[in-house]
């Protein structure tokens, strides 16, 4: 019986603890380069009559012209805009003026599917997100590649990413990506040479192969049941020998692309897919490999559930914080039913305890991400409060909840959402942006979380389409100039102040009941942050004057003063 691990010193990236995180999903962001956009031949093995790109603009739940109206999630999955990583740099600016400065990107390895959890490769960036897809293509075709390194050539996508990073880095903030390491496509290198040699491939054992028939083809295991999505074999503690080195050396490329040890040319770190999928024995050697390219290296994993045994020192220095998000939007959410404030807080509290204290500042707090409905949406349909994954991640699917309203929001989740980012901007952790959540996007769950980025320079139908067709109402579609404002405003507070960074964190008993109380400090400041959830304002006072620093010129205030109605105050001695 294999010994349980020792102990391991838990530390994490400095610069976690100042990151303010923006997670981008690229095809969906901006389109840079409409001369790579994506052919009916890169997203599907058939034939789709009348394909082509959507326009940007295009009302989502409107029927595109090659689609079968009753079909309309069939074809949404089948879309394409033509996104790509020349948009994301081409808006670099946008997303330093917002005050982000950490990017976490989506998958962006060769894949057929709009997500790209179906990789074809680990080590090309898939044409369609790069300058010259033509070109890619034909290089790739020519090249002859093989699960050794020593077979890989640099693609004009792959040297526009690292011009990426570069360019990046060059503006002080950071970059990771998305690793999909316990499965494949069907479309991977590795997998068609099965589907080919049959049991003569040299990677027959790379895949959980249940079966083999007498004609060739055989029965594998799919993620979570899914064909398309092959998972990797597997030892009893690790990923299978092949496999791990494929994707040690796939690590290795990105992280030290010339192969020099100047870890300023690579990627900052990883965001792993489902890793709770994956053996742990997997995760803790790969985290040495990691560390030893780059120590400051920063590893962040999809868990949907409390990852007490994934954060511990030997695999993730943090996790996205979905269990955060579940009690912050219920207790937040502008319901009757919201969650009370005892119940809000115990929560907060034990999944505090139950991470080492270095870990819970460098958390991925998340309001919504390309896997839930959009928080604004969400706030919307606030009448039952989601407590865990499965509730939370059903209720926001239109195809089995008809009744998820998906059209724009109204004021209510609006002034939710700012108490929200407040909360957001000034509890432990690393505050993470969905992209367009700053400029009040709004969408069901997948695949209508993931629409195209609202810009002033592109015109926008309006929505008068719902899932079940034309709604009979117009509802106008365009950036909400005053809620990135905002979140910029909320963002710099947080930069500005050390102690929303780094300090302790403490309850504070406000007397009040709706009146949510907390401090932060560090050596030099102490912040009083006050929420109240009523639809009163609250009176609240302190032995000693405190400045408001959400005033743009704070002044002192003497005695009681006044938190409004939905609103917070947040103040320092």
């Amino acid at each position: 019986m294999t010994p349980p691990p020792k102990a391991q010193p838990v530390e994490v990236p400095d610069w976690a603890h100042d990151a303010v995180w923006y997670q981008l999903f690229p095809e969906r962001f901006r389109n840079g380069a409409p001369t790579s956009n994506p052919q009916r031949q890169d997203i599907a093995d058939r034939e789709i009559p009348g394909w082509q790109i959507t326009p940007w603009g295009q009302d989502w739940y409107r029927p595109d012209a090659w689609a079968e109206p009753a079909k309309w999630r069939f074809a949404i999955l089948g879309r394409r805009y033509g996104g790509d990583l020349v948009g994301v740099r081409e808006k670099l600016d946008y997303l330093q003026a917002l005050g982000v400065n950490a990017l976490y990107l989506n998958p962006i390895f060769t894949a057929r599917s709009l997500h790209k959890y179906d990789g074809a490769s680990f080590h090309h960036v898939d044409p369609t997100l790069g300058p010259d897809r033509e070109g890619d293509w034909e290089a790739l075709a020519a090249a002859n590649e093989t699960d050794d390194p020593a077979t890989w050539i640099w693609t004009a996508a792959d040297r526009y990413f690292l011009e990426l990073v570069r360019e990046v880095h060059a503006r002080g903030m950071r970059i990771i990506l998305d690793g999909v390491f316990n499965h494949t496509g069907r479309e991977f290198f590795a997998f068609q040479d099965i589907l080919k040699r049959g049991r003569q491939s040299p990677y027959a054992d790379w895949y959980l192969i249940d079966r083999w028939h007498r004609d060739g083809t055989f029965k594998y295991k799919g993620w979570f049941g899914h064909d398309s999505l092959p998972e990797f074999n597997r030892t009893k503690d690790s990923l299978w020998p092949p496999v791990r080195d494929y994707v040690f050396n796939c690590t290795r490329r990105w992280m030290d692309p010339a192969g020099d040890g100047d870890r300023s040319k690579g990627i900052d770190g990883w965001r792993l897919d489902v890793a709770f999928c994956v053996p742990h024995g997997f995760w803790r050697e790969w985290r040495q490999h990691v560390k030893a390219i780059n120590p400051d290296a920063y590893l962040t994993a999809e868990i949907i559930q409390n990852a007490r045994d994934f954060v511990q020192g030997d695999q993730f220095d943090a996790v996205m914080n979905y269990m955060w998000m579940y009690p912050a939007v219920a207790y937040f959410a502008p319901s009757p039913h919201r969650l009370d404030m005892r119940t809000f807080k115990r929560k907060l509290d034990a999944l505090r305890a139950s991470y080492p204290p270095e870990v819970t500042p460098v958390l991925q707090n998340l309001l919504d991400s390309h896997d839930v409905g959009r928080i604004l949406s969400m706030l919307e349909n606030a009448g039952t409060m989601a407590l865990s994954w499965d509730e939370y991640f059903n209720v926001s699917r239109v195809k089995h909840n008809p009744s998820f309203v998906t059209t724009k929001p109204g004021p209510a989740a609006y002034r939710a959402l700012r108490q929200l980012v407040i909360f957001q901007m000034t509890y432990p952790g690393a505050p993470m942006i969905y992209y367009g959540t700053e400029v009040g996007m709004w969408g069901a769950n997948d695949p209508c979380n993931r629409q195209p980025m609202f810009w002033d320079d592109i015109p926008f139908e309006p929505e008068t389409h719902t899932p079940a067709g034309k709604n009979g109402s117009a509802h106008p579609r365009q950036p909400d100039k005053e809620l990135f404002a905002f979140f910029e405003r909320a963002i710099q507070l947080r930069k500005t102040h050390r102690a929303l960074r780094r300090g302790t964190f403490a309850w504070e008993s406000t007397g009040r009941p709706g009146l949510l109380g907390f401090t932060r400090q560090d050596e030099s400041q102490t912040i009083h942050v006050l929420l109240n959830v009523r639809d009163k304002p609250v009176a609240h006072a302190y032995a000693h004057p405190v400045f408001d620093l959400w005033d743009p010129a704070p002044q002192p205030l003497h005695g009681p003063f006044e938190v409004p109605a939905h609103g917070w105050r947040i103040v320092a001695q």
